[in-house]
């Protein structure tokens, strides 16, 4: 069985001790700065970019705000909350020369590590905390006190502190209901194979055909909508409390049925033999060479990709019906 542990197994006088540079105030650096701060962090400090929004974003709740290099000069642990594409290139221009050393270099996805896009100096610690969904559903779930679930890995033990560093973080992050220990290989490919296959593109793909399929046959596309996509969040709520098993319980009978006819149909062998040539993508490398290779040809196919996403007729629809639903700005 994994390994799994707990705030009980974390000492927070750890982390309480550091200096911790937070290298990118987005979706997850603003809500791990955040929980450090309130769990008795007090020197945080964030790097940012000269003009950057973020910046501006953490400067205004009170945090140091520095330029990145100037923010790891003295950290002893810093955190590398930026995009997966930029990360190789603040770590090359600002970190390997300016950390000190023996401090630890923290991800919070180990994309650019496992793949072999940073390459961080011997003397450094290399560890992952990684909150297992986006950061705004951790930072809410710690200041409700009901903490969040992650991930902990250790790439590189150079001091031989790296691994109750890393449970200090985790526990002051927020994730101390469960941090689960795994490697970097193992949480970079999950993540990817989960958010293409299921939760970003299959999940998405899914409800857009399933869309067009309607529409195509002449039924209304408010009612399309409604029936493809706004009631797949009463169902993956079901799922995520209770699991499919369980959510196939809360419905009618004729929906259960239909669900065990027809489920195999739409994801079938063909379905299951692509999710295996996607995983073989991502675990050769193919994917995140070609991700990045995208960027540094300046996301012209990724641009277009998201304008014809944005241009389909659930959007628009969406948008209509969306706005008829005041109770979703409520978060309800």
């Amino acid at each position: 069985m994994t390994a799994t542990y707990t705030s009980a197994d974390a000492d927070l006088a750890i982390i309480r001790g550091k200096r911790v540079a937070i290298i990118g105030y987005g979706n997850q650096g603003h809500a791990h700065a955040l929980n450090l701060r309130d769990s008795g962090v007090t020197n945080v400090v964030v790097g940012a970019r000269e003009g950057s929004a973020t910046g501006d974003k953490a400067r205004a709740v009170g945090f140091p705000v520095m330029s990145i290099a100037d923010a790891v000069r003295e950290a002893d642990v810093v955190v590398l909350g930026a995009p997966d594409e930029k990360l190789p290139e603040i770590y090359e221009a600002d970190l390997h020369a300016a950390m000190k050393r023996g401090a630890a270099l923290l991800f919070i996805h180990g994309f650019a590590l496992h793949f072999g896009f940073i390459q961080p100096r011997d003397d450094l610690d290399v560890i992952m905390v990684a909150p297992a969904g986006p950061g705004t559903a951790l930072r809410a779930n710690y200041v409700n006190g009901d903490g969040y679930i992650g991930l902990v890995a250790i790439h590189r033990d150079a001091t031989g502190d790296a691994k109750p560093l890393a449970l200090s973080y985790g526990a002051a992050i927020g994730v101390g209901a469960g941090m689960i220990e795994t490697t970097f290989r193992d949480e970079t490919e999950t993540d990817l194979f989960g958010e293409q296959t299921v939760l970003c593109g299959g999940s998405a793909e899914l409800a857009r055909a399933a869309f067009d399929t309607l529409v195509k046959a002449g039924y209304a596309p408010e009612l399309a909508y409604f029936e493809c996509l706004h009631q797949l969040k009463l169902l993956v709520d079901l799922m995520h409390t209770r699991g499919p098993a369980g959510m196939y319980l809360a419905i009618s009978n004729t929906a259960e049925y239909g669900a065990y006819r027809t489920g195999p149909r739409v994801i079938d062998q063909h379905v299951r033999e692509e999710m295996k040539r996607v995983l073989a993508d991502i675990q050769s490398g193919k994917f995140a060479k070609e991700w990045m290779a995208e960027n540094a040809s300046g996301q012209k196919d990724f641009t277009a990709m998201r304008e014809r996403t944005a241009s389909h007729p659930i959007e628009a629809v969406g948008k209509r019906l969306r706005a008829m639903m005041p109770w979703l700005k409520r978060g309800r």
